[in-house]
C-alpha cells in the first residue's frame, strides 16, 4: 500500500459524499444521490463509494460515517434519524460486514464540529462548540480535540432546549416536530425563523431585506440575533467553550459575527466574554472531512 487513508462518508438527505484524506490534505471527493427510503441501496451505496475510491487511489483506508441521526449506546441501531428507512437498522454492523473492517459512526453535527476542532476555524482550542444553523438546529462538542459523549448519545443536542429568557416579544408559542413548546429550533433554524418572522419570506429572502434596508426585515434579523445571543449564553454558563463555531447555511449571515458577541454578556454569568464566535473553516465541508476524522492519525 502507497498511503494511509481516511475515508468519510456523509450521508444526507438527498446525496451521499465521500472524502479521501491523507493527513489533512484532501486526494478525492465524490458524490452520488442517495437513495430515497431504501436502506439495502443506501448500503449498497456507501459500499461502491469507498471501493471505487480505493481503486482509484491503490490503497485501503479507514471509514467513517456521519449520520443525519444517532447510533443508540443501548442496542446499537439508529434512531433520531431524519433519513427514516435507516431507523431500528444495524448501519454500523452491516457496513463493517460489507466492508470487512471497523467503521465509526456520528452523528452529522458532531462531524462538523470535530472536523472544525481538528483543522479548521477551532483548531488547537481545548474546547469547540460546533453549531448547525440550517433546516435544523443541532451542535456537537469536541474536548482537546475529540468529541465528547455521554450515555445517551446525545451531547450538544441544544437544539431541542427551550429558548431561555423567553419573553412576550418572542411571539406565540410553537410546537417543535420532536413534540415539546419553543424549542431553540422553532427560532433559529431557517425555516422557524421565516416562520416566526411572519414577512412571507424565507431565511435567504429575509437575509436579502434586511442588507436592502427593508425595516420589518432588520427588526426580524436583529431579534434573531438577540434570540441566538440568549441561547448560546446557555450554552457558555455551562460548558464554557473557548471557541463556538457556527455552520450551516444561517452561518453565512455576516451579522451574526458582529452583532451576537456584544450582547453575550447580558447572560452569561461572567463580567466579560472571552468565548470567541467564528465561522467555519471549512463550509460544507466540515461533515464530510469530520468523518474522516472519526479516525484519529
Amino acid at each position: 500500500m502507497r498511503m494511509s487513508l481516511r475515508f468519510g462518508i456523509d450521508l444526507g438527505g438527498t446525496k451521499t459524499e465521500i472524502i479521501a484524506l491523507q493527513g489533512s490534505d484532501e486526494r478525492l471527493r465524490r458524490r452520488l444521490p442517495t437513495p430515497q427510503g431504501d436502506y439495502p441501496a443506501t448500503l449498497q451505496t456507501i459500499i461502491s463509494l469507498v471501493r471505487e475510491a480505493e481503486a482509484q487511489l491503490g490503497s485501503r483506508g479507514s471509514v467513517g460515517v456521519g449520520i443525519p441521526g444517532t447510533r443508540s449506546p443501548d442496542h446499537g441501531r439508529i434512531k433520531n434519524a431524519n433519513s427514516t428507512c435507516l431507523i431500528g437498522q444495524d448501519l454500523q454492523g452491516d457496513l463493517e460486514r460489507l466492508l470487512e473492517r471497523p467503521v465509526r459512526l456520528a452523528n452529522d453535527a458532531d462531524c462538523f464540529t470535530l472536523s472544525e476542532a481538528s483543522d479548521g476555524a477551532g483548531a488547537g482550542a481545548d474546547s469547540v462548540f460546533g453549531v448547525i444553523l440550517g433546516t435544523g438546529v443541532g451542535g456537537g462538542i469536541a474536548i482537546h480535540g475529540r468529541l465528547l459523549s455521554g450515555p445517551n448519545a446525545i451531547a450538544g443536542e441544544w437544539g431541542h432546549n427551550a429558548l431561555p429568557w423567553r419573553s412576550t416579544a418572542d411571539g406565540p408559542t410553537r410546537r417543535c416536530y420532536c413534540g415539546l413548546d419553543d424549542c431553540i429550533e422553532t427560532f433559529l433554524s431557517g425555516p422557524g425563523w421565516a416562520a416566526r418572522s411572519g414577512l412571507g419570506l424565507n431565511a435567504r429572502e429575509l437575509v436579502a431585506a434586511a442588507e436592502h434596508g427593508e425595516p420589518a426585515a432588520i427588526e426580524a434579523l436583529a431579534r434573531y440575533c438577540e434570540q441566538l445571543a440568549r441561547a448560546l449564553a446557555s450554552v457558555i454558563n455551562i460548558l464554557d467553550p473557548q471557541v463556538i463555531v457556527l455552520g450551516g447555511g444561517l452561518s453565512n449571515i455576516p451579522a451574526l459575527y458582529r452583532e451576537v458577541p456584544p450582547l453575550l454578556v447580558r447572560h452569561v454569568f461572567s463580567d466579560q466574554v472571552n468565548t470567541r464566535l467564528v465561522q467555519a473553516r471549512h463550509g460544507d465541508s466540515s461533515g464530510v472531512r469530520g468523518a474522516a476524522w472519526l479516525w484519529p492519525e
